[in-house]
């Protein structure tokens, strides 16, 4: 009887050898060969489920966000069960920061990608309903009540601005080598002054 092939988890296999060459190598580094020899399979077979380098880079930005919410799912469910908005916001974006050394690789797959996606609209599409998403939560997270209080431009534009604002220094800490305890201290400096400045 025929071996039955699970098509989900290969394509996973794929995208996660895509993203092992990408964070050593770059989005230039990456090609059938070196994504197929990564993964054990034959670049046929890569060909087989990607037939573009964009549909491959496309399938692995999915993967790679869903290994940033993952992170940020430990992280609330960590906190218990009613934690204060502060200890959400500051969770929930220190997890955006690369802290150890996967995290770092993740961290330069990301660059790579936001990279990538600001010369091709429908990449950057994908990024930008990620981003949308999280602001919005965290806008709520910074409203006076928690995320059942009313939201306004100045909690989207304060949310907006601490996102960019970890993005940023995981940007720093992977590129210039900014130490990540200064980077966590910056970040929660800013959320401190930031939720002081939304105070009524």
């Amino acid at each position: 009887m025929p071996k039955q092939v699970d098509h989900e988890q290969r394509r996973q296999q794929i995208a996660e050898a895509l993203l092992e060459v990408t964070g050593s190598q770059g989005l230039e580094g990456v090609s059938l060969r070196h994504v197929a020899a990564q993964a054990g399979v034959t670049s046929g077979m890569v060909q087989h489920y990607f037939p573009s380098k964009d549909a491959m880079v496309a399938f692995a930005m999915r993967a790679a966000s869903a290994r940033y919410s993952a992170r940020m799912t430990a992280v609330l469910e960590g906190l218990g069960p009613a934690p204060d908005p502060r200890a959400l916001v500051t969770g929930l974006l220190t997890a955006l920061l690369p802290l150890d050394e996967q995290q770092r690789q993740d961290a330069r797959v990301a660059l790579a990608f936001q990279s990538y996606a600001a010369h091709r609209p429908a990449a950057a599409d994908a990024l930008r309903a990620d981003n949308a998403q999280l602001c919005s939560f965290l806008a709520g997270l910074l409203a006076p009540q928690g995320a059942d209080g009313p939201v306004t431009a100045r909690h989207e534009h304060a949310a907006t601005a601490l996102l960019g604002l970890a993005e940023g220094l995981g940007i720093q800490v992977v590129s210039t080598g900014l130490p990540a305890e200064r980077a966590v201290a910056a970040l929660h400096a800013s959320i401190d002054l930031t939720l002081r400045s939304l105070r009524p």
